[in-house]
């Protein structure tokens, strides 16, 4: 029961982080597509079994959803990356990489084939509600839920401000089911959460790569200063990735102006830098520590890897998901769009990590409580994979070998079990008694005798 409850989460982390996750760069215009001679036989051939279907099907069938059906077999069939997205789901990913919507304000997963309220967002519609963490929603507007998909479950609880929904939830401890009818709101999802952990040490956690995320960075980082902080953790754990731009304008701020942050390769051999600006406050000499684990993924994997070639930052926990591609957004008619890779990125020493990952500089594994652990999936085990042109697929029976040993994470992780953060506090306070013993700052103190 608890491997299949595990299963369940990591399937909720599975659709999230395909909903919000992957490396987008900016929308890409439709081009006027052209086909030769053998792509119009290989189109007659689809319009021939179209053709059929319509005519003989058993039942009356919905020509739309025979196109949507094969253009995301067609996706399939590419890297699990791409994807062909009907109108409402690419519409719900513009909302998830701008990070605001209207809604009640609550991250909800499927715990036990149970729509199940993961945690509500503070000062939204549903936290003053009184909804709580772990609570069950078995209908929206009178309709069940159990046999509802996450995205109809989504669906359904967003819509315009200002507007109604009723939600019946099953509590532990209640008797019987209980109403709520809750009004919506703008949800502003917070992407970046800051404060100080210890004594002078400050603590960033970024979720997820958004629009607003570096300017909320940067907000972040001024706050924490204007508390005195001398040190930093960055937690880039369990973040999906998001905006490429994100990723960049995140990175510049811990590192001088025009500094190679990534760099991009598509099917031609030129490649696209970015580089930092300096359009915002930079903090290059603050001590810092980042923490990345396998859920590390993407543009994560752009700001851990830029951080680690410049030596700028000390990478800990354990290694990253392995993603290295980039994916274009690309409207088409009808509200539908393409999520389609059309590039791989490297870091700065032109590494990629496709398939690899990055090892942090300190290993530091965290091992479950009481047996509760779902088994880590990386990019190498995603079906269709790219490979990396910088290393060799691995051997057959080394694969095999491999494979024996199952990797797992814990479920949940509360701050007091938190191995990677406290070893990263404890580093930074060593750091900090190593500095006031080092020559220099000996000759400080002389100096101010």
């Amino acid at each position: 029961m608890k491997k299949r409850r595990g299963l369940a989460i990591f399937g909720w982390i599975l659709i999230v982080s395909l909903a919000i996750g992957g490396l987008l760069i900016s929308e890409m215009p439709l081009k006027s597509a052209v086909a030769d001679s053998q792509e119009y036989q290989d189109l007659r051939l689809f319009t021939e079994a179209l053709t059929i279907i319509k005519t003989s099907y058993v039942e009356e069938v919905n020509t739309q959803d025979l196109i949507y059906g094969a253009l995301k077999g067609m996706l399939r069939t590419l890297d699990p990356h791409s994807g062909f997205m009907p109108p409402e789901e690419y519409k719900e990913m513009q909302i998830d990489t701008r990070g605001e919507f209207g809604g009640l304000g609550i991250q909800i997963g499927i715990k036990k084939g149970m729509l199940t309220v993961i945690a509500p967002i503070e000062d939204t519609p549903a936290w003053k509600a009184g909804i709580k963490a772990g609570d069950k929603i078995v209908k929206v507007d009178g309709e069940s839920t159990r046999e509802m998909t996450l995205f109809e479950a989504v669906k359904k609880m967003r819509g315009p401000r200002g507007t109604a929904v009723t939600i019946t939830i099953v509590r532990e401890g209640w008797k019987e089911p209980k109403d709520f009818t809750i009004t919506r709101d703008v949800i502003k999802i917070k992407s970046v959460k800051y404060r100080v952990v210890d004594d002078g040490i400050g603590y960033v956690k970024i979720n997820q790569f958004q629009e607003r995320t570096a300017s909320d960075l940067s907000n972040a980082l001024k706050k924490l200063t204007d508390k005195k902080i001398d040190s930093l953790v960055l937690d880039l754990r369990n973040n999906p990735g998001g905006l490429l731009k994100s990723a960049v304008d995140v990175t510049e701020q811990f590192l001088t102006p025009e500094k190679l942050v990534v760099y991009i390769k598509g099917r031609s051999v030129k490649k696209t830098e970015y580089l930092t600006k300096g359009d915002l406050p930079y903090y290059d000499t603050l001590p810092m520590i980042v923490l990345v684990n396998h859920g590390s993924a993407s543009a994560s994997e752009i700001v851990a890897g830029a951080l680690k070639d410049w030596k700028r930052a000390v990478l800990l926990g354990v290694k990253t998901f392995g993603k290295g591609s980039v994916q274009s957004v690309i409207p088409l008619s009808g509200g539908s769009g393409l999520r389609l890779t059309t590039a791989k990125y490297y870091t700065p020493k032109g590494i990629s990590i496709q398939n690899e990952g990055i090892e942090p500089d300190i290993v530091v594994k965290v091992k479950p409580q009481d047996g509760e652990a779902y088994p880590v999936i990386r990019e190498k085990d995603l079906e269709h994979h790219l490979k990396n042109e910088q290393k060799p697929e691995e051997k057959e029976k080394e694969k095999k070998e491999k494979e024996k040993e199952t990797e797992v994470a814990p479920l949940q992780v509360d701050e007091k079990n938190d191995v990677q953060l406290q070893m990263a506090i404890d580093l930074l306070k060593g750091w900090r008694i190593f500095e006031k013993k080092s020559p220099d700052s000996e000759k400080n103190v002389a100096d101010n005798l």
